[in-house]
């Protein structure tokens, strides 16, 4: 090995031992390996610039590992910033409260740490204290004013409790006036997470507070999840609290529907006395409507089946693109663009959507949501060319994607070149089987392409 190799392994290799030191608290190791680091720029600076591949350094692998005697000297002898940021943009206390460290962030937070701050999914502490249940840290920060509905990528720390099943944290940040009925941009709410996680607990203190027992996301309401879930306690406990047993979801199926496709008799029977008959289910009766669902899925499978027999081969898969690596900065901008496009959509003002979208894409062409969202909008101008192939560029890059396939089926279909439309939605069937968007638009393409065939026949 050349000399200049062989000093560059020997320092990696240190650097390695260094920051090791900081995760097991060795701090005698620790002050060893940074004089032997030391380049003549200061102990302080040396040590800064001292991280690994995702940019963090001692102080960030000292707090995630609750060494408080290592991140006192970091700080208090050697000056280094408590609010250094990692690669994903998270800081020392981030990085202590999510692993449950209360003494370890307390300390931090003593020494002057920014509550504020989240990381690039907009995480803070009390996001991390109050999913883990850590209700001394919790208490901590929540008596030092931070903002108790701060909004993450997940929603507030309500949410993060209450979706991790967490009832003492439900309850302080309630104390705290923390918003029962706060909203990601999903429709998630603190109450919804509770019964997806099954804590009766969560949800009867939401319940308390003037939670909304008949959101709706995602087209199901918290008695559909319920319902899905089979959970008697949630289920009752929802009723009491008012919830709507003869809301549809976006499948148009009730709740006690959707109980009985699961096969959950309990669930069914609790539901029975609060659901209004279903006219399409001829026998109105708790065994009447567990026989029809079933009796519907099995059906709703030999469709699928036989669809699939009278599908066309698949075309080969797409080659997924190389596509260069991107920046977090880069990533940062497109998410900053994308979100004027989602904002422009919204406003039905496809093309403002289009034109932040295209700056998106060119920022992280890796992302395949930017090309999917382009191509609907290109739909609803028209411009099925257009959307075919952002479509195809959508599906190159995220093969195993749904979504992708229904986007270049609906360009296919606004082409009139159904039997093409039919073999993408068919393939996105096979990847989501009970994706009943894709079947519909499966069979309506099936029966397009052969009235279409049938009319270009009796013109020829």
């Amino acid at each position: 090995m050349a000399p200049d190799a062989s000093d560059a392994l020997a320092v990696r290799q240190k650097v390695q031992l260094f920051l090791n030191a900081a995760r097991t608290g060795n701090l005698d190791l620790l002050k060893k390996l940074a004089c032997q680091l030391d380049d003549g720029k200061g102990l302080g600076t040396t040590v800064a610039d001292v991280k690994d591949a995702n940019k963090r350094g001692a102080i960030h692998f000292a707090a995630r590992e609750g060494k408080t005697v290592v991140c006192k000297y970091l700080l208090e002898e050697l000056k280094l910033d408590v609010d250094s940021k990692d690669e994903d943009g998270e800081t020392p206390l981030i990085h202590a409260a999510r692993q449950g460290h209360s003494e370890t962030a307390k300390y931090l937070v003593e020494q002057g740490a920014d509550l504020s701050i989240s990381s690039e999914l907009g995480a803070t502490a009390l996001h991390h204290a109050a999913g883990i249940g850590d209700i001394a840290l919790l208490k901590f920060l929540l008596d030092r004013g931070v903002n108790v509905d701060s909004e993450s990528d997940a929603g507030t720390p309500l949410i993060w409790a209450a979706g991790h099943a967490q009832p003492e944290a439900v309850k302080i940040l309630l104390v705290h006036h923390a918003n029962p009925n706060t909203e990601t941009d999903d429709n998630i709410t603190p109450l919804l997470s509770a019964v997806a996680a099954g804590s009766l607990s969560c949800l009867e203190a939401l319940i308390k507070a003037g939670a909304n027992v008949n959101i709706v996301a995602g087209g199901a309401t918290p008695l559909h999840i319920a319902a899905d879930n089979g959970n008697p306690e949630i289920i009752n406990c929802l009723l009491e609290a008012g919830a709507d047993a003869n809301k549809a979801d976006e499948d148009g199926l009730k709740p006690i529907q959707v109980a009985a496709g699961r096969g959950n008799r309990v669930a069914v029977e609790i539901l029975f006395p609060f659901t209004s008959a279903v006219p399409s289910i001829p026998k109105w009766s708790v065994d009447g409507i567990i026989e029809h669902m079933e009796a519907e899925s099995r059906k709703l499978q030999q469709e699928v089946d036989k669809l699939k027999e009278m599908s066309t081969s698949p075309d080969p898969a797409l080659p997924r693109p190389s596509v260069p690596e991107v920046s977090q900065e880069a990533k940062q901008k497109a998410a900053e663009a994308k979100s004027r496009g989602d904002d422009a959509f919204k406003r039905k003002d496809f093309e403002a959507a289009i034109d932040a979208y295209s700056q998106a894409i060119d920022f992280d062409p890796s992302d395949a949501t930017l090309p999917s969202n382009r191509s609907l909008c290109w739909i609803r101008l028209g411009q099925a060319e257009q959307a075919l192939v952002d479509a195809r560029a959508c599906r190159a890059l995220r093969p195993d994607w749904p979504k992708a396939c229904y986007r270049e089926g609906a360009a296919l279909r606004l082409l009139q070149r159904f039997d093409e439309a039919a073999n993408c939605f068919y393939e996105g069937v096979t990847l989501n089987p009970e994706n009943k968007e894709l079947i519909d638009a499966f069979r309506e393409a099936v029966d397009a392409g052969k009235k279409f065939h049938g009319t270009d026949q009796k013109k020829s």
